[in-house]
């Protein structure tokens, strides 16, 4: 019974930040055709194609993790995952993290997944991650867990940082045992090579 309540209250949840996206993209398609000087027509296969691949344009989500760290997710569409009802796959995805010890993080990749369920976002197709701290990192891809803003890298990655540039096998960014603040932990043989600075 609780597994069925939980599952009702995140559709729930969900429904409530896509549903008003959506009436509000509708609203501005009205405006839009009202302006228009000229009757506009929409071809019939477009409007097929809307209708059996409903999508969101420009999403945006914002929520706070248990450590308190603001999490942001942005997105250039986002549409139901045709293998998954529950998920959701998202194009050009972006993702801020502001911790609560000032620093943040910020992550592009070109495609992405959203699960509601298992309260996670992954990144896929070059994932660039760059923290304030001014490490710049590239990887295939990252998980980040929207529950708790732990962030782990799905394979190998190049890492530019303030003295000098290194590879390692993996990544993870997570609150510090201190609970203030989170750090990196890189892993899976890291190769540095170190720059002084002069």
């Amino acid at each position: 019974m609780n597994g069925s309540d939980n599952l009702y209250s995140q559709f729930v949840a969900w429904s409530k930040m896509l549903l008003p996206l959506a009436a509000l993209a509708l609203l501005s398609t009205l405006f839009l055709w009202a302006r228009a000087s000229e009757p506009t027509a929409i071809p019939i296969a477009e409007l097929e194609e809307l209708a059996r691949e409903p999508r969101i344009s420009e999403p945006y989500f914002a929520g706070i993790a248990d450590d308190g760290s603001v999490i942001a997710l942005a997105a250039e569409e986002i549409r139901p995952d045709a293998d998954r009802p529950d998920a959701f796959a998202v194009t050009t995805i972006r993702a801020e993290i502001d911790a609560t010890d000032g620093s943040r993080i910020e992550i592009t990749a070109g495609r992405g997944e959203i699960d509601p369920r298992a309260k996670t976002a992954t990144m896929s197709e070059l994932a660039r991650l760059t923290s304030s701290s001014g490490y710049v990192m590239e990887t295939e891809g990252l998980v980040a867990d929207l529950s708790t803003g732990t962030i782990t890298s799905l394979g190998p990655l190049e890492v530019q940082a303030p003295y000098g540039d290194f590879t390692a096998g993996g990544l993870t960014i997570a609150l510090s045992e201190s609970g203030e603040g989170q750090q990196m932990v890189f892993n899976g043989g890291v190769r540095l090579l170190y720059q002084p600075q002069p």
